[in-house]
């Protein structure tokens, strides 16, 4: 349960910083990459939800 907390509270943190950042920078390859690093980042939090916190 502590990984799920701390893991929704970065995330927050993370889209909370990227989005200020786009709104200031819009450009759009900026948009592209950071739209699919969140992707991976949500993958690998529920990838790691399943498997125990163990990140495999």
């Amino acid at each position: 349960m502590t990984n799920f907390i701390t893991g929704i509270i970065g995330i927050a943190m993370v889209i909370g910083f990227l989005s200020f950042m786009l709104i200031w920078v819009p450009a759009p390859p900026l948009i592209i990459i950071v739209v699919f690093v969140m992707g991976l980042l949500i993958y690998d939090f529920s990838k790691s939800l399943r498997s125990g916190g163990n990140g495999g």
